[in-house]
């Protein structure tokens, strides 16, 4: 499509000369609105659209989000891109680019949500226009939101950055209610107390404590005792880099890089840490070596000193594991670690 450098995934068929119906079968990506919501007006919009241009078969939605067009022929991509965008559609992202921001369904429809994800992805999406459109990193780039630690679009599995949504007020807790679930049956001491990651929870049969300074904010005891536990402010948002599934290396999860961040419009710390990253990535980054391979490859303290971050507990991966080395030249003139001996 002119102008455009993704959003359409080309096929081409080998034999096309026996199977002209399927010399092409080119997929559409269309950006999604934020929170996956839609009137029937618009879904008959893009059914009626698609059974004109393309096969008729569609995808709501693809594993990264956009709606999935399958199958048509070149000469119907730039009438259909017309189309969309005369109907308040955009292509979405695909190849080596940062592809279509998704978020979960936010305070549309939760509770639990404490920041913004519509806006939120919806706001990175506008603002990122050029690096969705004209792929120009060394591989994809994903960016996912979600409202709370549940992390419903499994960001912490799937995206470059997860922008996961939190808290550092205390837990609200309302004695009665979780009492009410004690006498409809539920074992609280096992399902509860012996299942928290933290162990700050104790229960005494009657009331509920929680130690506040313990607490890893996972949402276990608030999700499984829905309505008598409550998040309180300040709310805002953990910033973790990396997730990926297996190509170069194995599967990973994304790391934290940024604990607590103010999730406010126009979100500017956010852009700018982002700008700072694909700058970097761009420039060190090998072909289809996703960002967080790189900082794997290069090491968390050159990612961190690039970031204008500094290091933090929250950021250690795994126990007994030290991922930052912050030795400069000159650091180990005089036998500096035989203080540390003694």
């Amino acid at each position: 499509v002119r102008g455009y450098g993704g959003g359409v995934i080309g096929r081409y068929s080998e034999l096309a000369d026996e199977f002209p119906n399927v010399a092409h079968f080119h997929t559409v990506r269309v950006n999604q609105p934020a929170g996956l919501f839609y009137t029937s007006e618009t879904m008959r919009f893009f059914c009626d659209l698609w059974d004109r241009y393309g096969s008729g078969l569609t995808n709501f939605h693809g594993s990264t989000g956009d709606i999935i067009l399958l199958g048509t022929v070149t000469d119907n991509l730039e009438p259909l891109a017309t189309i969309l965008s005369m109907n308040g559609f955009d292509l979405g992202g695909s190849g080596s680019a940062m592809r279509t921001p998704s978020c979960c369904v936010g305070p549309a429809r939760c509770e639990w949500s404490m920041i913004d994800t519509l806006d939120i992805a919806y706001d990175l999406t506008q603002e990122f226009q050029d690096e969705l459109h004209r792929p120009a990193f060394p591989y994809k780039y994903k960016i996912k939101v979600v409202g709370c630690p549940i992390d419903c679009n499994a960001a912490i599995a799937r995206a470059d950055c997860s922008i996961i949504g939190t808290w550092k007020g205390p837990i609200e807790i309302d004695q009665d209610r979780v009492r009410d679930y004690a006498k409809k049956g539920m074992n609280i001491q096992e399902e509860i107390v012996n299942l928290w990651p933290g162990k700050c929870i104790t229960w005494d049969g009657n009331n509920l404590t929680i130690n506040n300074d313990d607490c890893r904010h996972c949402m276990h005891c608030i999700a499984n005792l829905s309505g008598a536990l409550k998040t309180k402010p300040p709310f805002g948002a953990t910033i973790l880099i990396g997730a990926k599934a297996p190509f170069v290396i194995g599967a990973t999860l994304s790391w934290v890089v940024v604990p607590f961040m103010e999730m406010k419009p126009p979100y500017q710390e956010i852009k700018d840490l982002h700008r700072k990253w694909w700058e970097w990535w761009s420039e060190y980054g090998k072909n289809r070596e996703r960002i967080g391979e790189l900082i794997l490859r290069r090491g968390m303290r050159e990612f961190l000193e690039i970031s204008e971050l500094e290091p933090a507990p929250e950021m250690v991966k795994e126990p007994r594991r030290d991922p930052f080395f912050f030795w400069k030249e000159g650091d180990l003139e005089g036998k500096p670690w035989e203080k540390w001996l003694k």
